[in-house]
């Protein structure tokens, strides 16, 4: 490698590092706790359902259409909205609201909930539990809730809704770009120092730069899938923006601008779930959404089904049932940007491996702290040297004949 091209690298290295060091800090810190909600909401927050009905093993599950009857009973005057099996318990939810208008209505007062649910034992359709009327005093949120809602809303967007998101994607692939001219770096660098050396006997700033190439070459293959799955999360919303307006769009065409019929002359919603479970084989169906839905179809069920391996759990594929008939409209796979996005989910989070690969997830996680902290040292300490004193300074080996200045020389 030239001189020349040497300190391009540099310059390339340090200002995609700095940009988005800050960000990238408030992601690793926030992203710690996320790895491990659910064990937080279990320990700080825990269950007050009632216990379950102890049944003998291989007890069927009794049909969902009596539990929407029963929630139908307790609520004549409401719609049902989804009905969703509980993915760990022995349970469904149901959930009702004043009507879909209400429901669209609350997007404009974030203080109101018309919505609300009941959770069915799905062996037995009692019920067991369900949230507090929509005209009820709010309960205080918990401080579990609060710190779990901030660590999430500034992971995904720094509390900026789809501009937050946008930024930072472009933060993340900043990140990819400092790692990969970290990596061309780090080989030059290579060619004088042992691999994994850390040269406490000299200059603490030397140190500072072998811990940072160390911990960084160590993490960089997480590093670099972690980080360009983040970049492609942050695009969920266009992505799916998308697929609404192009495949959504024209399958829906066809039913636009039908009525909505009335739900007590819907055909069975547990016919409904067994035919999706045949229209999409391998795949189990983890909710049902009643006609009239702002997303879906005025005259559908609109059924999701997912994979059931832990690979393919993120894998979904929505199925179309007429609602009126029960007759089977279609499964429709999601276009290959949106597999690619939902493959990318447990990449990103860690969650297809239980607890082993979180805490390893979560190790890597506080590793990479380390390497922004010591890049931060770094610059800190000789950030007004010209590029090729820095280099000097950090043990590289320059060709005093190649006078070509790099771009921002001075940092």
């Amino acid at each position: 490698m030239t001189t020349r091209a040497l300190r391009r690298w540099f310059v390339v290295h340090k200002w995609t590092s700095l940009v988005c060091t800050l960000f990238l800090l408030i992601v690793c810190v926030t992203g710690l706790p996320m790895l491990f909600s659910e064990q937080i909401w279990d320990t700080f927050v825990g269950d007050d359902d009632p216990p379950y009905e102890v049944l003998p093993p291989g007890t069927p599950n009794a049909s969902l259409d009596v539990m929407v009857d029963k929630a139908r009973a307790l609520y004549p005057g409401q719609i049902i909205t989804t009905v969703a099996p509980d993915d760990d318990e022995p349970a469904v939810l149901v959930a009702m609201a004043p009507s879909w208008q209400a429901l669209e209505e609350d997007k404009q007062f974030p203080d109101r909930q018309s919505g609300h649910w009941l959770k069915f034992d799905a062996r037995t359709a009692q019920l067991l539990k369900q949230s507090r009327p929509a005209d009820a005093p709010k309960e205080p949120r918990s401080w579990t809730a609060a710190i779990m809602s901030t660590c999430t809303r500034l992971h995904m967007n720094l509390f900026a809704g789809l501009s937050g998101a946008l930024f930072m994607g472009a933060m993340g692939a900043f990140f990819v770009a400092s790692l990969v001219s970290g990596v061309v770096l780090y080989g030059r660098f290579m060619k004088r120092v042992p691999f994994g050396a850390v040269r406490r006997d000299r200059a603490t700033r030397l140190a500072w730069l072998d811990l940072h190439n160390l911990l960084g070459v160590a993490t960089l293959v997480w590093a670099s899938v972690v980080g360009f799955t983040g970049v492609v999360n942050e695009l969920q919303t266009p992505l799916f923006g998308l697929w609404r307006v192009t495949d959504v769009r024209q399958i829906l065409k066809p039913y636009a601008g039908l009525p909505v019929p009335e739900q007590a002359h819907l055909t069975s919603v547990q016919a409904a779930f067994d035919t999706a479970a045949r229209a999409a084989p391998g795949n189990k169906v983890t909710s049902l959404a009643f006609p009239g839905s702002p997303f879906g179809s005025p005259v559908h069920y609109v059924l999701w089904t997912q994979g059931a391996t832990p690979l393919r759990a993120r894998l979904f594929t929505p199925v179309l049932i007429d609602a009126r008939t029960g007759s089977l409209t279609g499964a429709y796979p999601m276009p290959w940007y949106l597999r690619f996005l939902e493959i990318s989910r447990p990449l990103h989070f860690g969650d297809y491996g239980g607890m082993p690969l979180k805490v390893l997830w979560a190790l890597l996680d506080v590793v990479v702290i380390g390497v922004l902290i010591s890049g931060l040292v770094l610059w800190a300490g000789k950030r007004r040297m010209a590029t090729d004193a820095r280099l000097r300074a950090l043990g590289y080996e320059l060709d005093d004949a190649d006078t070509t200045p790099a771009l921002g020389e001075v940092a």
